[in-house]
This record gives structure tokens, sequence and C-alpha cells, in this order.
């Protein structure tokens, strides 16, 4: 049997004075359990940048296929088309990337000419 008897429930949802009710004797709306959740913003895709080379008269084109298999991970082959796109046309796409991966190729590429003597530029854009 129930330690309440159903008398005492009833007494308990009835008697606004009693000192065992929840409620406060005030008569209040059902609680819902639904959860109250903030919309999650919608995320889009990241911004995506071009790492350029651009051409000079004295950089050797050896170095600049190295440098695009170093640090673009291009084969022999197209490291060689994209030094010839450079070469022909004054500017390359070596890649593209988002804006922290693009900065970092950049720097790591004007760095290594710098430290070889070599008066190479590279630059990002936004695609």
């Amino acid at each position: 049997m129930d330690r309440f008897s159903s008398a005492s429930a009833t007494r308990m949802q009835d008697d606004p004075d009693d000192p065992g009710r929840r409620d406060g004797g005030e008569n209040l709306p059902e609680r819902q359990t639904g959860l109250l959740l903030k919309p999650r913003p919608k995320t889009g895709k990241p911004n995506m940048y071009k790492v350029l080379l651009l051409n000079d008269d004295y950089t050797p084109m050896e170095f600049v296929v190295h440098i695009l298999e170093r640090f673009f991970n291009k084969n022999r082959q197209e490291a060689t088309d994209i030094m010839l796109h450079v070469h022909r046309r004054g500017v390359g796409v070596c890649g593209i990337f988002t804006f922290e991966v693009a900065e970092t190729k950049v720097a790591q590429v004007m760095d290594f000419a710098r430290a070889n003597e070599q008066p190479l530029q590279c630059m990002m854009e936004k695609e």
C-alpha cells in the first residue's frame, strides 16, 4: 500500500494553507519540461585566399620550382608548369588556402627567399 492515502494526496492538492504544499498556495500553471536553447549561428565556409608568386628578372627558375615543391607540395611537373606560367604572365597561383594557411605560406616563402638572397615576391589575395 502507498505511504499516502488517496485522501491525503487530494488534501495536498486542494488545501492552499497546507505547509507541505510545494506551490506556496498559488495556483501555478503546469510546468513545461522542454529545454530552452539558444539558436546556434549558422557557420559558413571560411574565406579562401590565393597565394601568388610574382615574376622578377633575377630569381632563378630552378629556385622557384624548388619553392613550389617544398612549400606547396607540388610535384616536379606541376611546379615547372606554375613557374613557366609566372615567367610568361608575370604572376601565378601556387595554391588556394584559408587565411591563416595562406598567410603562413607567404611568410615561409618570403623568409626562405630572403635567406637565400633572392628577390622573389609572394603575396596573397582574397579569392
